[in-house]
């Protein structure tokens, strides 16, 4: 899935220099058609995706907004596309299945935030123009690059949480949930 995206970001990115090539040897705004074809491609995309996700897979889509969500809740697949704004995902007191959990987040630029329990392995994917990130206590600036990092338990956890990150800019926070005192 990596490559594929890869793959993609480099033919958008090959593209778009294309045309400004072109306009620039011709002295032709072809800027005015760039922002028409960038909508139309990202209502294609919005459309097809989908039928690309696993089944069973949640949607979530805004423009502008935040996503949180906290105390009691399912954890399951889920594909997230914000434009703009911020994910918080606190897992705390949340039901996370057994097994690998994955969470696909995609969009301009965003804040993501996730707080787990103690015992829940956590694997964050990043193909981003920029990735600040901080897991756990490791921190990580990447600049155009697919960035990967995983907690050391992830391998041996029972549950794990998949966070596969597509943006322009994204600045990604792991942290543990602190020990309850009894």
């Amino acid at each position: 899935m990596h490559n594929t995206r890869q793959i993609f970001v480099g033919v958008a990115i090959t593209a778009i220099g294309l045309i400004a090539l072109v306009g620039s040897i011709f002295d032709i705004d072809l800027g005015r058609f760039l922002c028409p074809t960038v909508l139309i491609l990202a209502g294609v995309w919005l459309l097809v995706r989908p039928s690309t996700a696993r089944p069973g897979t949640a949607f979530t889509t805004k423009l502008l907004g935040d996503v949180r969500r906290r105390g009691e809740w399912r954890v399951a697949e889920e594909d997230i596309t914000l434009g703009v704004g911020d994910i918080r995902l606190d897992m705390t007191q949340a039901d996370i299945p057994t097994g690998e959990t994955r969470i696909h987040a995609s969009g301009f630029v965003n804040g993501i935030t996730l707080i787990v329990p103690t015992g829940v392995g956590v694997m964050v994917s990043s193909m981003a123009f920029l990735t600040e990130a901080r897991v756990f206590d490791q921190k990580h600036s990447r600049f155009f690059a697919i960035s990967q990092f995983a907690s050391e338990d992830y391998e041996t956890a029972e549950r794990k949480i998949h966070l596969d990150l597509s943006y322009f800019v994204a600045d990604v926070k792991v942290k543990r949930a602190p020990m309850e005192v009894d």
